[in-house]
This record gives C-alpha cells, structure tokens and sequence, in this order.
C-alpha cells in the first residue's frame, strides 16, 4: 500500500528530527512539523525525547499556541497541574475562543477528579470546535468516569452520528449498552448503524457477540459470518463463529473455523481444545485424543486441556489412565471442586475407597454443595465403617436439603446402626413422610436394618395412613 502524501511528509519530518539529533545541527521546522513530532514522542512513552523536541520548538517559534498548548498536554502528562492550568489561563487571555484551551482544561479537572467541571469545559467547547465527534466522545468517557452510563451512551452516539468511523466509540457504546442490560436495545442500535456503515466489521461482530450472549446462535452466526466477509483476517470474529457452529452441533464447520484462526496466528490452547471436543462429538476419538494432547503440548498449564483427556479416557472407562491426568490437572488448580469430584469419582470406580472418600470431602470443602456429592461422600464413609462421620456429614448436608428424604433414610440407617433407637427411629418417619414411595432406598444401604422389627413396623404403620 502507498503512503499518502501526509504520511510521506510526517515520516520526513521524523527522520530530519532524529537526524538532526544525531549530528547536534539546527535544522528549521514549522511549528505544526513539531506539533506532530512531539506527539508522537509522547503517544510512544518516549517523553525524554518529546521533551527534546519540545524545546527546540518553543526556541523557534515562541508565540506558537499550537505549541504552547502541547506543552500544556506534556505539563498535564507529568502530572504537573498547576504549571499547564497557569499556562492555559495565559492562553486563554490571548485566544478565548480556542477549543483546545477548554479541552486542556477539561483534561486537568478531569485529572483531579472533578469530572463534572470537565464536562462542563468540553460542553463549552462544542461552541468553538469543528471536531464535533472527538469532544462528545471526551465528554462520553467523563461520564463513564461518573459511572452516568445513560449519558456516556448518549453522547458515544453523538460521536458516532459525527464520525461514523470511530471504532472507539462504537466499542462504548455497545459497552454502555450492555452495562445497563439493554442488550435488545444494543442489537436494534446496531443494526440502525449498520444501515449507514454496512462494511463495519466490528459492527457485525458486536451485533453476533450480543445474540450469542442472548443465545440467538442462527442469528449470531450470521453476524460473525459478514465480519469474516468484511475481514478475512478478523481472528475473533472466526473463533466467535467457530463456537457458534458448536452450539449449533454443526461440528465440521466449527473445526474448519477453529483451523482459520490458527492460520492467522501461533495456535491457541483454547482452539486445540475446541477442534478435540468437535473430534469427540463427531466420533473422531483418535482425532480427539491427539488435538487434546495438542493443547498440554501447547500450553502445558492449561488445566482445562488435563481435564479434557481425563474426561475422554472416562468416557472410555479407562479409568487409571483417567486418574494420571485428573492428577495432572489438580497439580494446577488444587482448590477446583470439579476436579476433586472427578478424582473421587475415578478412584471409587478403581475400588480406591480412601482416596475416593479424600476426593469428596476436598470437594464439598472448596465448594461443592450438590446433593450427589454430599451422598456419594457420605456412602463412601459408611462402606470405611466411618459412622459417626457419615452421620456428621449428613448433618452437614441436611442444612442446605433440609426437606431431603435421600438425607433422611440414611441418617435413619446410620442410627440404627449404631442402635441409636430414638434417632434412627426420628429421621425414618422423615424419610417416610418425605417419600413414602422410596423406601426401597433403605433396603438397599442398610440390609440389615430394613430386616428390623421396628423398621418393618414403621413401615407398615405409615402405608395405612
């Protein structure tokens, strides 16, 4: 692609300025020449130089204002207030009517946190600028500021309305959008902006994200679509694609949309991952198993691409494969109660009683409250004739499922085992109560107490009711 004459003249005057630094020769440049060097000095973190530049200009043209109010900005860059608001009031004395000044202003007050006084600035610098769109996007990020999203949103669109073009701007407002939860209203704006810009790929790309996030995939998938067909190098718009194919079971498509990406850059663990689990849903094992193996090649603490082969040699019943990558994967995330979950589940279907009942208590203890878990740990502790624990557990248990006959029938059990009458006696007229129709439960835990006098009496008092 060709420079524009601009670009030629500005990359010019970089050069001539480094030049000139390098040999310690004055050269002449006009004040906008500098305005742009230093500039981009700063817009580079390069303020030493910028500084430079800065002096050499105002040695050369010391009534430029253009100048003076750079100098305003690198004095607000330092965190020097006071200097750049003394030097704009001087400005401000000569040139009242120049809307730079009030946006200089705007920037200090901003500084200091009074953002309603830098709105108040930049509402004053609409009257003088002919830059319409960069002060009603200023004065957007001032109430972003304020957390006023309402107003942030409003005067984005203003920006916009001027500047169709600025990508920035079209981020905030679908961001102020989906903030105040208007998601419905970000796709309608959207669309109204696509009508005006409909090459916008980052338009297209926020209009699928936000029906993805609504679960509209048909709908998504056609925005990602148009953003691919815009920008064929649009690498999130091919993986948001990509995971919309997957929620429309359209697999192969997604593999090849996941491929795209890793074309356009070094391959993602996440995209490895994505392509293996397609493999999988499509039957493709051998597939599946080497892109998962793909993923901790790539991103070996990636605890998800563990977890991954665990769940696939799971599905194999491979469980002692199973148990040396969910290891894995805890060896990474050792507080995950998904993965204390696996590791428990593996180990009682390798017979591993002690392990198994560790791996369910670690993950009740990092979060896990789901019932299964709770009676899988609890069953584990009474076949380790851990009584008085399984009881404490139920306890446990029985404070988020209060009403919870599958909790009760055991506590009974474990009582009655114990020969702890009244108790066992207690929580079977619960258990009974609470699901007279399950009662078979008993008899399958505890054989031995469903045999009991009391419990077939019990029993047979309530199926009269």
């Amino acid at each position: 692609m060709q420079l524009s004459d601009e670009e030629d003249d500005y990359n010019l005057s970089l050069s001539k300025f480094e030049s000139m630094l390098k040999t310690n020769k004055v050269l002449f440049f006009d004040s906008e020449e500098f305005e742009e060097i230093i500039l981009h000095y700063l817009d580079m973190g390069k303020a030493s130089l910028a500084k430079k530049a800065l002096k050499l200009a105002l040695e050369q043209h010391p009534k430029s204002t253009g100048l003076k109010l750079v100098q305003v900005e690198m004095l607000i860059y330092e965190d020097k207030l006071d200097n750049a608001e003394k030097l704009l009031n001087e400005l401000f004395a000569i040139e009242p009517n120049n809307e730079e000044i009030y946006i200089q202003k705007a920037s200090i007050y901003s500084k200091r946190d009074d953002h309603e006084k830098a709105v108040e600035l930049l509402k004053t610098a609409l009257q003088y600028t002919d830059d319409y769109a960069d002060v009603y996007n200023l004065i957007g990020m001032e109430y972003l500021f304020m957390d006023n999203l309402e107003l942030a949103k409003e005067n984005f669109i203003k920006c916009l309305e001027e500047d169709v073009e600025d990508q920035a701007a079209l981020y905030n407002v679908v961001y102020c959008f989906e903030f105040l939860d208007q998601n419905e209203e970000a796709i309608q704006y959207l669309n109204q902006y696509i009508e005006k810009n409909p090459y916008s790929e980052i338009a297209w790309h926020q209009e699928g994200r936000l029906n993805y996030g609504l679960k509209r995939y048909p709908e998504a998938l056609r925005a990602f679509e148009f953003a691919t067909y815009i920008d064929d190098e649009f690498l999130g718009a091919f993986m948001e694609k990509a995971k919309t194919l997957e929620r429309l079971k359209r697999y192969e498509e997604a593999i090849e949309s996941y491929n795209r990406t890793i074309e356009l850059d070094d391959p993602t663990s996440y995209a490895l991952l994505r392509i293996g689990k397609c493999h999988e849903k499509l039957g493709n094992k051998v597939q599946a198993l080497k892109f998962f193996n793909k993923t901790v090649h790539e991103d070996p603490l990636l605890d998800k691409g563990w977890i991954a082969i665990t769940d696939f040699y799971v599905r194999q019943k491979n469980f002692q494969k199973a148990l040396y990558y969910v290891n894995k994967a805890l060896s990474i995330d050792n507080e995950n109660r998904f993965y204390w979950k696996r590791y428990a589940t593996i180990n009682k279907e390798l017979n591993f009683f002690e392990e198994a009942e560790h791996g369910y208590r670690k993950a009740v203890e990092y979060g896990d409250y789901m019932l299964d878990t709770w009676l899988f740990w609890v069953d584990i502790l009474q076949f380790l004739g851990e009584f008085d624990s399984a009881i404490q557990t139920l306890l446990q248990a029985s404070e988020y499922f209060p009403e919870e006959y599958e909790v009760e029938y055991r506590l009974a059990g474990l009582h009655l085992m114990l020969q702890e009458t009244e108790k066992g006696k207690f929580h079977l007229s619960n258990a009974l109560r609470l699901n007279f129709k399950n009662r078979m439960l008993l008899e399958h835990l505890f054989p031995v107490v469903w045999e009991m006098k009391l419990v077939q009496k019990a029993i047979e008092k309530y199926s009269k009711k």
